[in-house]
């Protein structure tokens, strides 16, 4: 049986070099639809992946303060 695959809107903020070490990092791939990107993966792998993103937006904010 072959795994469900969701889809997860890019967040705002995200910039290339985060959205590229998201995909290196978990089992994602990147889809472009009429809508914008998105990434494609498992349930789990997507929560991973946003948790990161978040995170590095996060920093991002941080360090300019």
């Amino acid at each position: 049986m072959k795994e469900e695959l969701y889809e997860l809107k890019i967040p705002n903020g995200v910039g290339e070099r985060e959205l590229a070490k998201t995909i290196e990092q978990f089992n994602v791939e990147l889809k472009q639809t009429e809508m914008g990107p998105k990434i494609l993966g498992s349930k789990e792998e997507l929560e991973k992946a946003l948790q990161f993103l978040t995170d590095s937006i996060k920093q991002r904010i941080k360090d300019l303060e």
